[in-house]
């Protein structure tokens, strides 16, 4: 008799193959059967029904930030709300290991800047247990989660490690330096590190502006601690660079990729300003790949969108200071006084006196601005946005902002999409996820609290791409499951999940994939010390199983925590 037995449902394997009826046996945290109606004979001491529904691999995540919230929280939501079996975090060059006691701080400070997660809940929630990163690891490793995680060496905590007050951007590394970097990668990746990532984008700042450490350091470091990743004998190299330099950045990504004869993997998006840049960048992955070099694009799968509220990090009103003047109110009294005609007037009439060039884009581009309602229409029509009703109805935008903002009890979002959205269509992003060098990511979840709701990309991928967009053509449904199962799966060198076959993980999702989707993100309260954070959860996943065991049934947790550390590579017994 077998452990759990899986019949009636469309099997979709991962492998980019066809759909086909079939049924799935697990023993322990293994698959041991897998195929057309009548593969497994025997029963299973639990038997699941996927009569009209989809079986799937879990899905496995790439680009997540949950380095401080795995010491608080086993659950890793927003990832196990939404079928993710295995994550992958130490992103963007953010982290906290290697790391002084005495630089603590600076790294909360740090990951609050970057990655927009409240310092205060940071602070409250980390459980510090480590120095150094093999320490992080085992401290890791006595834990247990929800899905399997997997951690990354970040060079903003190994250059603050090893340089100190001297790893500041724009502050050289010497020789020494750079050799005690590639030791400490070396040594981070032999305990268990999937991977290094570092980080070139002027967006990425510490809460006190500081850029993070690196950013603009000499390639001959970058270059230094490939070889640390070469002598170890594994990891991706993943880096966040600065969108308009991707190309300039190729001679150096070439240079690691060709050391470390290992994936070399930076963030790819669409930048409205070099809006057909995607399509060179493209080239140059395909070059490289003639050249028998693996340098792949990441790509999001959605615009990378602002989200916009009172309770957020943003909003277009921030900083006028009648708006300022209220911050230090409850929601109820606050809203009360939103409310009010003379206070509308008053802050509609202000502007932010210290507005950078990047916040007044954010902040005041109408024409890129919409009123985020319904079921969470990421692909919004041109004709509904702010600027375009304010004009058709000879309203203000600002105007109409303030008011949305106002509805739903003071829950209103308006929704900015920074980037892949220029040209105010999905197809460039379509026709970037269908290119064989780019992977599936940037999901960032655990981060972008207050702004950013994209931890639930995993199941848009399949409710939008799949089934529900109306704007222009779709994916099909099996490489869409392919792109986030098999692919970031093997990516990370991880060769024992994200298919279903027999001797494969018993990472598997079991879908009602006709209701399957995602519900309106909601600011909530629930981090450490109450801190607040947009949560969107998935609906459709009947069960999620990691290692075997059913951890979500109907949409809720049952409270199993199978998921443990990964320790580099792993393959098949």
């Amino acid at each position: 008799m077998h452990d759990i037995v899986i019949r009636n449902g469309t099997i979709i394997d991962g492998t980019n193959t066809a759909p086909y009826l079939g049924e799935l046996a697990i023993d322990g945290d293994t698959i041991v059967a897998v195929g057309p109606p009548g593969t497994v004979t025997a029963g299973g001491r639990r038997e699941i029904d996927a009569d009209g529904q989809i079986v799937t691999p879990g899905w496995v995540d790439m680009h997540t930030h949950y380095d401080a919230q795995a010491t608080w929280d086993p659950y890793l939501t927003p990832a196990g709300w939404h079928g993710v079996t295995t994550v992958v975090m130490g992103n963007c060059g953010v982290g906290f290991a290697p790391a002084h006691a005495h630089s603590r701080e600076w790294l909360i400070r740090l990951m609050e800047g970057v990655e927009d997660i409240p310092g205060a809940a940071l602070t409250d929630g980390i459980a510090w247990e480590w120095e150094t990163f093999p320490e992080y690891l085992d401290a890791l490793d006595r834990r247990e989660f929800i899905a399997d995680i997997g951690a990354q060496m970040p060079h903003g905590a190994l250059r603050a490690y090893v340089m100190g007050d001297r790893s500041a951007d724009g502050i050289e590394a010497t020789p020494e330096e750079i050799g005690q970097m590639a030791a400490l990668t070396e040594e981070a990746l032999r305990a268990g590190a999937l991977g290094f990532s570092t980080s070139r984008t002027p967006l990425h700042k510490s809460v006190d502006g500081d850029l993070v450490p690196g950013t603009s350091a000499d390639s001959s470091e970058l270059i230094g601690i490939a070889k640390g990743m070469a002598a170890a004998g594994h990891g991706v190299f993943e880096c966040a660079l600065h969108h308009p330099e991707v190309p300039e950045s190729f001679g150096w990504l070439r240079e690691v990729a060709s050391i470390t004869q290992h994936p070399v993997v930076f963030n790819f998006n669409i930048n409205d300003r070099h809006p057909d840049l995607w399509k060179d960048v493209l080239g140059l992955c395909e070059k490289a790949h003639e050249d028998g070099l693996a340098v792949h694009g990441q790509v999001a799968g959605r615009p990378v969108g602002i989200l916009q509220c009172w309770d957020g990090t943003l909003n277009p009103f921030i900083g006028r200071p009648s708006f300022e003047a209220l911050a230090d109110l409850d929601r109820a009294p606050r809203l009360a006084e939103l409310l009010k005609p003379a206070v509308k007037a008053a802050i509609l009439a202000e502007q932010h006196p210290d507005a950078s060039e990047f916040l007044q884009f954010v902040l005041g581009s109408w024409d890129k601005m919409w009123a985020f309602v319904g079921d969470s229409d990421y692909e919004p029509d041109p004709a509904d946005s702010l600027a375009a009703r304010a004009e058709r109805d000879g309203l203000s935008a600002a105007s109409l902002a303030y008011d949305h903002l106002c509805t739903d009890g003071g829950n209103g979002l308006l929704y900015f999409p920074l980037m892949n959205y220029g040209e105010e269509t999905l197809d460039p992003l379509r026709e970037m996820h269908l290119h064989p060098l780019t992977r599936m990511g940037l999901a960032d979840g655990g981060a972008h609290c207050g702004a950013i709701c994209d931890g639930s990309m995993p199941t848009f991928m399949l409710s939008f791409w799949a089934r529900d967009r109306s704007r222009g053509e779709r994916m099909e449904l099996p490489y869409v499951i392919h792109r986030q199962t098999q692919q970031t799966a093997e990516f990370y060198g991880m060769y024992d999940r994200g298919v279903l076959a027999t001797g494969y993980r018993a990472d598997v999702n079991v879908i009602d994939f006709e209701n399957l989707n995602v519900d309106a993100p909601r600011m909530t309260w629930d981090l450490p010390t109450d801190a607040p954070r947009f949560v969107q959860h998935g609906i459709g996943y009947s069960y999620t199983i990691a290692r075997g065991q059913v951890t979500v049934e109907h949409d809720k947790f049952t409270g199993a925590l199978p998921g443990r550390l990964v320790r580099g590579p792993q393959h098949l017994a």
